[in-house]
């Protein structure tokens, strides 16, 4: 992968990425999203190409009326076969739950607007009208190909978010959990803190409040008589953890056409002998993360519950769980493993199920607050891209500096409103 305009000596660099991504299905590589490439057809044979375009033509002749949940959304754009063999066994490792439970605005929040029609279509462009321009504000998120990445990874972005703050004289703290919130006449006034390294609890007091916590847990931390039915749907309101295994390995066992390290990103697993989701390989995203450019650095992505017998799992043991999918589904050999780390990430993805479809009442409850906004995946239970996660931040900004005290256009931020007019309809 290019390196474009990298000054390996200076530390604040943004390196240029092409964006690449496969899915590994039948121990074969597919590129994600599809396209019409003929390895594509011949790897998934005549036959299967067949009934993926009759099954395409069904939905488009027949779609299914009722799309309240994500699997009529799949089918609806992409047909029954191609739902079957791309999407399905990963969406469900991702959520635990059958796709036929999980409202369909995930996909509108995640997948927009692609489908075979806007994927074939930007096959065509990419293969004859080439763009290596960083704007692709009409590209379909999901088709991007290339993308701006911090050298030593996106944690360095916050690093230097955090010496800016405190060279302007503020405050970075970490490791601290809000314990209670104190309100007054739909105002907060200050929020109780606990420091998980000393047990020290104390006050902070401003007039504004910017929240990315967990909504479940900011209604149950607020001092105010919050009305029953929103502290039953705070409680009701589910999310999926998310464990990140790093496996450093000698090599893979899977090579790219010139016997080389392959040039994904990710790999999206669909496979159902395995619970594995996803495989990053940061030597794509950054030579820089791999101290060693003859080694290899994966990261494989498990989704769970809290608590669960995956999340209670010893460190020792989910490595050698991983290792032995691994190497069951072909991608290493267990003599190249050389080292590895176990990171455990709560409530990573806030889920479109249990009380999910209630979060308006919530939200109608906070926006009361004025000087409390709301920002992040979390913060307003969206599953948001990074890069809106931060705009929404950047809304709320905007919104305190001019006085604005609607919080309309925050929860406006990637709101596909052509999906929800099209579900009105």
């Amino acid at each position: 992968m290019p390196l474009d305009n990298l000054d390996s000596a200076h530390e604040k660099t943004m390196l240029i990425r092409n964006r690449k991504s496969s899915i590994y299905f039948v121990n074969k590589f597919f590129d994600y999203p599809i396209t019409l490439s003929l390895e594509t057809l011949l790897n998934l044979g005549f036959i299967k190409v067949i009934k993926i375009l009759m099954s395409y033509a069904k939905t488009r002749l027949f779609p299914i009326k009722d799309e309240t949940y994500l699997d009529a959304f799949f089918i609806n754009r992409f047909g029954k076969e191609l739902y079957l063999t791309f999407f399905k066994s990963y969406t469900e490792k991702v959520w635990g739950v059958p796709c036929s439970q999980i409202k369909a605005e995930w996909g509108a929040q995640r997948i927009k607007g692609l489908s075979i029609l806007t994927a074939i279509k930007h096959f065509l462009n990419s293969t004859f009208l080439k763009n290596n321009s960083l704007i692709q504000k009409n590209v379909e998120t999901s088709l991007i190909d290339r993308f701006m990445y911090p050298k030593n990874g996106p944690g360095q972005m916050w690093q230097e978010v955090s010496k800016l703050v405190q060279e302007k004289g503020g405050e970075v703290k970490l490791r601290q959990k809000i314990v209670g919130i104190q309100t007054e006449d739909f105002r907060i006034k200050s929020v109780t803190i606990k420091n998980l390294d000393t047990a020290e609890v104390y006050q902070e007091q401003a007039d504004y409040f910017i929240s990315s916590m967990p909504i479940s847990e900011l209604v149950a931390s607020l001092d105010d008589d919050v009305p029953k039915d929103v502290q039953l749907i705070g409680k009701g309101l589910k999310y999926r953890a998310f464990i990140v295994i790093g496996l450093l390995v000698n090599q893979l066992a899977i090579k790219a056409k010139d016997n080389g390290l392959i040039l994904d990103n990710w790999i999206y697993i669909q496979d159902e002998r395995v619970k594995l989701g996803r495989v990053q390989v940061f030597n794509n995203w950054s030579p820089y993360l791999v101290e060693d450019p003859t080694k290899v650095w994966l990261g494989l992505e498990y989704f769970c519950n809290e608590g669960d017998e995956m999340w209670s799992m010893a460190d020792a043991g989910l490595t050698d769980f991983a290792i032995d999918e691994m190497v069951k589904i072909g991608f290493i050999q267990i003599e190249d493993v050389l080292d590895s780390i176990v990171i455990r990430e709560p409530k990573a993805y806030p889920a479109y199920f249990g009380t999910y479809d209630q979060l308006g009442v919530i939200r109608k409850y906070i926006d009361n607050f004025d000087n409390l906004f709301l920002i992040g995946r979390n913060g307003m239970h969206k599953y948001n891209n990074q890069d809106h996660s931060m705009l929404t931040a950047m809304t709320v900004v905007d919104n305190i500096t001019n006085g604005v005290l609607s919080k309309d256009n925050i929860w406006d931020v990637n709101t596909e409103s052509e999906y929800h007019e099209s579900k009105r309809k």
